[in-house]
């Protein structure tokens, strides 16, 4: 049995990538969902093409990797395509955000992050293919978003490392790093709290159907990066030339006008 296991499936860039790999992805025999709210994945199998496997889970809850570890074991798939899309971030300074809040996004941007992936890596085979969401927040130091942008350098430079040594197995890891998504949950949830004026405006913000089209283009072409979008191509470049305080300056203007 052929499978893609998709994290954060629930919601935003997780269930648009559902939906594509649903239509794209022919050889899948069933998608293995993971969230927290059943509800939300119920509500995502009338409208898939692929049988779905719900399983409801709170990736930082002790004990639900190894769920899914057990759930893996039963099945004994090939997972062919793996997309780690749980996350989420808080706006605000140092002072704004609690540290739980903090806690909570290391607990599930890194390290479910990296534990479902080493859940599924025995069950993949040659020609198997990762996707790890980063953000284009990877690339530099964001103040007011301290800590998210933090998480999301870490699983970028994970993942750039994890590709390198997949390759002689001939599987692919892609750090996908997109700009602001306009039509999911990310920004309302992150502009939570004390600091929801931390960043006024999102400009040229992007739409999951075209970043998960490009990200799934990407992995497909093999490629180690993906930035789904014009903003976050010139961003990553321009992390490659500028020094990181220069970077920092501009953010400070952008996130204040």
């Amino acid at each position: 049995m052929k499978i893609a296991v998709v994290t954060g499936a629930s919601s935003g860039l997780g269930r648009e990538f559902v939906r594509q790999l649903a239509l794209l992805e022919k050889q899948l025999d069933e998608i293995w969902v993971i969230a927290r709210r059943r509800e939300r994945l119920e509500a995502l199998r009338p409208s898939s093409p692929v049988p779905l496997r719900v399983l409801p889970l709170d990736l930082t809850a002790e004990g639900a990797v190894d769920r899914l570890e057990a759930a893996l074991a039963a099945a004994r798939p090939e997972v062919r395509v793996l997309v780690c899309a749980a996350g989420f971030g808080r706006m605000g300074s140092y002072q704004q955000v609690p540290r739980q809040q903090s806690a909570a996004m290391i607990r599930l941007n890194c390290q479910a992050a990296v534990e479902v992936t080493q859940a599924c890596l025995p069950w993949m085979k040659a020609g198997s293919r990762i996707l790890e969401i980063c953000s284009t927040a990877a690339f530099q130091p964001f103040p007011y978003l301290n800590v998210y942008a933090a998480t999301k350098a870490f699983l970028y430079r994970y993942s750039r490392a994890l590709a390198r040594e997949l390759r002689p197995r001939r599987i692919t890891v892609t750090a996908v790093c997109p700009y602001w998504v306009k039509d999911t949950e990310f920004i309302p949830t992150a502009r939570q709290g004390s600091g929801e004026q931390a960043v006024r405006h999102f400009p040229f913000a992007s739409l999951s159907r075209r970043v998960v089209a490009r990200a799934l283009l990407d992995s497909r072409r093999g490629r180690a990066v993906s930035t789904p979008g014009p903003v976050c191509t010139v961003h990553r470049a321009a992390a490659r030339c500028l020094p990181a305080g220069v970077l920092m300056d501009v953010w400070e203007l952008l996130r204040k006008a």
